[in-house]
Parts: structure tokens; C-alpha cells; sequence
């Protein structure tokens, strides 16, 4: 088994076994899970296959398992929904243990504003870097997207994400090199600011809030549609 997709195993074991617990029950959303995943997951990959062409990163072959679609090992296509599904499985049942954690429609709007003038400022002054440029843009269309979403998911998400950031570093430290003696996921230095927290590119945790806002926003639509036939309880919001 290959060192990438044992990362990702172990990052989304925990999260499917709980899936089934009686009373999260996050198995009910199954359904607005596969097919938000699905689209998030064709923007991404598709920005990925972009990146690998174009040697803006690359993937070690002594890390994965050497099945190569487009470009992109195999892992690198089941990351977005072994990710995403245990970072958000956090996030629900961080709403869950704790439903009236949250911020206040207007501290919300004051740290959306303030992201967005920073990520736009700091997007022009590295046009020449496709990997900041990319995930900056992507972040700002991902926090407007969310901040006017009915299902105001900002409002739990700026605070879920510090505690999702702590699995996020361990398991993406490892992917760029900390701890192992060559990194499984490589950057054009080139491409990037060049700020890294351990080994992990600072457009890595844009990348990471972006993908996973997405897809709430996403869930939250496809909730309305199954609730009735999935029978999810009253009031149920993600």
C-alpha cells in the first residue's frame, strides 16, 4: 500500500465508521455528499491536471501506488472525497456536540470582508504565481459564495476550520515532506509565495477552506432536495 493512500485511509476510516452512529446519523446525507463531492471534485481535479502538466507540482512515484490518470496518481483523485468527507464529518459533528457555537451574522461579514480585501491584495501582488493565483481567486469566489448562502455556514465554518486545520497539518505535512525523507506532493517554488508552516505551502489552507466551503455550500442545496426522501429530522442544517 502506498504511503499516500494509507494517509488517506487512515484520515477517512474513523469518519465512515461514526457515519453510522445513531445519533449523528451523518449517513442520512450520503446522498448530498456523493454529488457535491462529485462537482467540487471536477473543478479541483481539473485545476490538477493543469498543475501536473505544467510543472507546477508534481507527484513522487515512491509514494503512490503508480496508477496514473491524466496525469494524477490515483490517490491524488480519491483525495477529494477522503478529505473532504472527514473534514466535514468533523465539522457536523462539531455542530452537533456543540449546536450553539457560532459567530455572529456580523462578526462573519467583518472577517469576510477583511479575508477577501487581504486575499485580493495579495492575489495581485503575485499574478506571475499560477498555484497562489488559483487558489486566492478560488478562495475569494468560495467566501462570497458562502457569506450570501441562506444556510450562513460561515458562521460555524471560520470556527470548525481551526479544529479541521489540526488534521489538516498532520496529514498534509507529511504529503510535502515533514517527517518522510522526500515529500509525496512537490511545488514550483517558482508558482508559490514560498511561505510554508512546517512544509505546507500557506496556499495549501486556502486551497483546503475553499474546497471544503464549496461543498457545504453545495450539501446545504442538495439537503433541501432529498430531505423529504431521506426523512432528515427537522431543522437539520449543516
Amino acid at each position: 500500500m502506498s504511503l499516500y493512500l494509507f494517509l488517506e485511509i487512515c484520515a477517512i476510516i474513523i469518519p465512515v465508521i461514526f457515519s453510522f452512529d445513531k445519533n449523528l446519523q451523518f449517513r442520512k446525507n450520503w446522498k448530498s455528499v456523493i454529488l457535491s463531492f462529485s462537482i467540487v471534485a471536477a473543478f479541483y481535479i481539473s485545476g490538477d491536471i493543469y498543475f501536473a502538466k505544467n510543472g507546477i507540482w508534481g507527484f513522487n512515484p515512491d509514494y503512490h501506488a503508480g496508477l496514473v490518470i491524466c496525469g494524477l496518481p490515483i490517490e491524488e483523485w480519491l483525495f477529494f472525497f477522503a478529505i473532504p468527507y472527514a473534514s466535514i464529518f468533523l465539522h457536523y459533528s462539531l455542530e452537533f456536540v456543540f449546536p450553539k457555537i457560532r459567530l455572529s451574522n456580523k462578526i462573519t461579514w467583518i472577517i469576510s470582508i477583511i479575508a477577501i480585501a487581504v486575499l485580493v491584495i495579495a492575489t495581485i501582488m503575485n499574478l506571475g504565481k499560477t498555484y497562489t493565483v488559483f487558489n486566492f481567486i478560488t478562495l475569494i469566489f468560495a467566501i462570497i459564495i458562502a457569506q450570501f448562502s441562506k444556510a450562513r455556514i460561515l458562521n460555524r465554518f471560520y470556527i470548525s476550520f481551526l479544529v479541521i486545520l489540526v488534521p489538516f497539518f498532520i496529514t498534509n505535512s507529511i504529503l510535502t515532506g515533514t517527517f518522510i525523507e522526500k515529500e509525496v506532493v512537490w511545488y514550483n517554488n517558482a508558482e508559490i509565495i514560498g511561505v510554508r508552516i512546517l512544509t505546507v505551502p500557506i496556499e495549501d489552507i486556502g486551497y483546503a477552506f475553499s474546497m471544503l466551503v464549496l461543498n457545504l455550500v453545495l450539501m446545504s442545496v442538495f439537503q433541501k432536495v432529498f430531505k423529504q426522501r431521506s426523512n432528515l429530522p427537522d431543522g437539520y442544517e449543516i
